[in-house]
């Protein structure tokens, strides 16, 4: 075993910390609804259910439309934009843009995530002054190593979820690794720092173990990408 999980409180303490860095790095995408076939995120993402690619595809195309509509009226309509990022999001997951062998967005999946990239950003041009932290943690999803790979958008969208929630180790730990894969190496080490401090102090250890190899992964990934910081 990874842990030593004797006793009940450390077990569940380990298992979110070592649960949470393994779904950052891509390992557990059906859990999030991403890659859940046509069932999955985009009915998530809309509200709705279905059993077929071609009904899955109309109701998409429906809602799409209907947001376009909304936002000819009102540009900067932030539940339209809230809406349409969380449909692209969705979409991305569903059918032939997403390979469930591979654990993978195929191109099209990926020109998809893209598009809701573009939602996302237009949606915080608005200066919300909390952005939906909901929609926040989609995005970290979406510029993440499974993802666009666009690490500094993925911090800023992790720290608005980190606004909207109570402080753990687990959040902090990937701020951590993501912050080191945008080479903002400061953010980085701090918020390691905060993950440790927030950690009980026999985990301390294989934590810092954990964040150390994720963060080595990455740069791995992408050696040379130059991100904003």
């Amino acid at each position: 075993m990874l842990f030593d999980l004797r006793g009940r409180g450390r077990r569940r303490t380990v298992q979110v910390i070592y649960l949470s860095l393994a779904l950052l790095m891509g390992g557990g995408l059906v859990l999030f609804g991403i890659g859940g076939g046509t069932n999955g995120g985009l009915f998530d993402a809309i509200g709705g259910s279905g059993s077929s690619s071609t009904s899955t595809d109309k109701v998409f195309q429906d809602r799409l439309a209907a947001y376009e509509r909304q936002l000819k009226v009102n540009p900067q309509s932030t539940a339209a934009l809230i809406g349409m990022t969380k449909l692209r999001f969705g979409n991305a997951s569903t059918g032939d843009n997403f390979n469930q062998t591979q654990g993978a967005y195929t191109a099209k999946g990926l020109a998809e995530l893209r598009q809701a990239s573009a939602a996302w950003q237009r949606y915080l041009a608005t200066n919300p002054a909390k952005p939906d932290p909901s929609t926040a943690n989609l995005m970290v999803q979406a510029y993440g190593p499974a993802g666009l790979k666009q690490y500094d958008k993925a911090v800023t969208a992790l720290e608005a979820v980190i606004d909207s929630r109570k402080e753990t180790a687990n959040l902090y730990a990937q701020l951590a690794i993501l912050s080191a894969a945008a080479k903002q190496d400061r953010k980085s080490t701090l918020a390691e720092q905060k993950a440790l401090d927030l950690a009980p102090a026999k985990d301390r250890k294989q934590l810092k173990s954990e964040i150390d190899l994720q963060k080595s992964q990455l740069t791995v990934q992408q050696p040379g990408q130059p991100q904003s910081g």
